[in-house]
């Protein structure tokens, strides 16, 4: 119940913030526009965007509850209840958007593997979640939590898939299941895409969880000791 709370008050957050919204909504469109003349480029462009857009706004609801998570601690509610409420909320989001943007490239692009590219975007998306709450959690001011989600988001753009910093950077799942699903790529590429993308939403909800759960931990004070027999 406890999650099904947050993840209403999480969604009216978002939908207080109509702006936000639509820049959210738009930003992804100008990475695809910008190579929409190559297939390849393009996707793996608006992979980038939405992966950016939705991280970064989850970064925004993260610091936005910050007064009201320990409100709802003190009532009653849970760390992972209000970490997990968090997260469906934001993922029903990111799965909007990157179903949104996968009907766009199914209708403007000429794609073999489309069911491929419909993973891509949506593991994209779920790994932007957590990966924008764990920051918000690091960084309790929006400006330098959205500089940071860029320079990732930037590096892992202009990194060489099969260096060994892009292994390590959040969406590398996703460069990897893209060259499966747009070159025509060996299987194992889509296999070890989705090991990947697991093992990073599992990294980094659990690093939230715990954050969370030191910051919101409640303070247990001693109960007071009982009136000496004898003493009226």
């Amino acid at each position: 119940m406890t999650a099904l709370v947050v993840a209403e008050l999480s969604a009216r957050e978002v939908g207080r913030r109509r702006v936000a919204i639509l820049l959210v909504i738009s930003l992804p469109l100008w990475f695809y526009l910008v190579r929409r003349d190559l297939t390849g480029q393009s996707t793996r462009m608006l992979m980038t965007g939405i992966a950016w857009a939705v991280s970064t706004l989850t970064l925004f609801v993260v610091n936005s509850a910050r007064g009201v998570d320990p409100r709802l601690r003190i009532s009653g509610a849970s760390t992972a209840g209000i970490v997990g409420g968090r997260l469906i909320a934001m993922s029903g989001f990111g799965a909007l958007l990157a179903g949104g943007y996968f009907a766009l490239v199914a209708i403007d692009q000429d794609i073999d593997r489309a069911w491929a590219v419909a993973l891509l975007m949506l593991i994209t998306a779920l790994i932007a979640v957590p990966f924008g709450s764990l920051v918000g959690a690091l960084l309790p001011r929006e400006l330098e939590g959205a500089l940071a989600l860029f320079s990732v988001c930037a590096v892992q753009m202009l990194a060489d898939p099969a260096g060994t910093v892009a292994k390590f950077l959040p969406f590398w799942s996703g460069r990897e299941i893209g060259t499966y699903a747009i070159d025509g790529a060996a299987t194992d590429l889509l296999w070890r895409g989705l090991a990947h993308g697991v093992l990073v939403w599992t990294l980094c909800t659990g690093l939230t969880l715990a954050i969370f759960a030191r910051r919101l931990r409640l303070e247990r004070y001693p109960e007071p000791d009982p009136e000496p027999q004898g003493i009226h």
